[in-house]
């Protein structure tokens, strides 16, 4: 059986039924990230979460162009001009020249944009802690490992985004 309940398909291996029951895992985080997602689309600080992805690239891999951005997070460079619009006005991110190119101006985030960030990682992981509080620390550790490993796989697996909305690697029906 698989982890739909179903026979597996003729021909396929244990390691085809554990892949299968990470796939299924695979999908119920994805969906508890997206109604996490949906029930935040705008943190407490106001900055909406796609803009906010922007923010937290910049004070983590600092200053950069807006291509160099848009590219970082694989986004259109229209719609991520659009978002550091928003973080300009609202004083998390400044434009300074581009000292290579006088032409060109970087983006980075001012002090408060650091501060919301930091606020930000905070609250994030205190949710965290406070959900896996019950876990042995060295699950905890070894989850982390194990996620890393998975996030650098799904990297150099997955092809380039052509902008979909939802990534091939964890699409899936609704009955999965």
């Amino acid at each position: 059986m698989d982890s739909t309940g179903l026979p597996a398909p003729p021909g396929v291996d244990d390691r085809w039924l554990v892949s299968d029951r990470l796939g299924h895992q695979l999908i119920r985080v994805k969906r508890a990230m997206e109604r996490a997602k949906a029930s935040g689309a705008v943190g407490p600080d106001g900055v909406e979460r796609a803009a906010y992805i922007l923010l937290a690239r910049l004070v983590l891999e600092g200053p950069r162009r807006s291509n160099a951005l848009a590219e970082s997070v694989h986004s259109d460079p229209s719609t991520v001009s659009r978002q550091v619009a928003g973080l300009v006005r609202a004083g998390l991110v400044e434009r300074t020249p581009d000292p290579e190119d006088g032409r060109a101006t970087l983006l980075a985030p001012t002090p408060e944009g650091l501060r919301v960030f930091q606020t930000n990682r905070d609250r994030r992981n205190r949710e965290i802690s406070a959900m896996t509080g019950h876990w042995d620390e060295a699950d905890r550790v070894r989850l982390v490992e194990l996620l890393g490993r998975l996030a650098g796989d799904l990297e150099d697996h997955t092809p380039a985004p052509s902008h979909a909305p939802s990534s091939p690697v964890l699409a899936s029906p609704e009955t999965s």
